[in-house]
């Protein structure tokens, strides 16, 4: 790659209504960034609202700016984040991925690699069943989903969030609990696997078939 031609980069899309799904994104980004060669992107969406004629200003008053279709079609990895809403994503998120259908269509993320994360109040608020709705769209894309492993000793010791099926983190009733050691670098493993991956696929897809 010349000095002149930007960087691949890892995005990493979600909503957070309280803050730690958020939390959750920069660790990623975080872990994405300790790897040399690709950058992280960070991108939210805006809320969903009940009220057909309500509408947000175009940038968010904090926070990550709005994604673009063109921030995931030229992607090289994607992480998705979404809080639990009953052992599912949030709408928002869940509206954003709907309106992907012209990605699809064009193949633009097929063989790219993919993770999700998330975050609940209560323990067993449905952190899994929420990461494995997130994977089918992105399995409908033709992406590559990439969990944690167990080589990451911290899934063994955590009492608070972390899965094989992705990072999550335990948020509290009143969603004010910080992210615990643990959570933190579970997320950061989740972001560095998935720059190493994005950068391996990317040199594959460059070679002669």
């Amino acid at each position: 790659m010349s000095a002149s031609s930007p960087l691949p980069y890892v995005l990493i899309l979600y909503y957070s209504r309280h803050g730690a799904t958020r939390a959750m994104a920069e660790q990623i980004a975080a872990g994405v960034e300790s790897v040399r060669g690709i950058e992280a992107r960070l991108r939210t969406v805006p809320p969903v609202s009940p009220t057909c004629e309500a509408v947000d200003p175009e940038i968010p008053t904090e926070g990550a700016v709005y994604a673009s279709l063109d921030d995931l079609r030229h992607c090289s990895g994607l992480a998705i984040g979404s809080p639990t809403r009953f052992g599912n994503m949030a709408a928002p998120l869940k509206h954003f991925l709907d309106g992907t259908s012209e990605l699809w269509l064009g193949g633009a993320l097929i063989d790219k690699p993919a993770t999700a994360f998330t975050s609940t109040s209560s323990l067993h608020g449905g952190q899994e069943s929420t990461l494995l709705t997130m994977l089918v769209p992105l399995l409908h894309h033709g992406m590559l989903y990439a969990g944690l492993p167990y080589s990451e000793i911290e899934l063994m010791e955590t009492s608070g969030g972390g899965t094989p099926y992705g990072a999550s983190h335990l948020a509290g009733k009143r969603s004010d609990r910080p992210l615990d050691d643990h959570e933190r670098q579970l997320s950061r493993a989740q972001g560095r696997r998935l720059a190493r991956l994005a950068l391996a696929l990317g040199r594959l897809e460059g070679e002669p078939s």
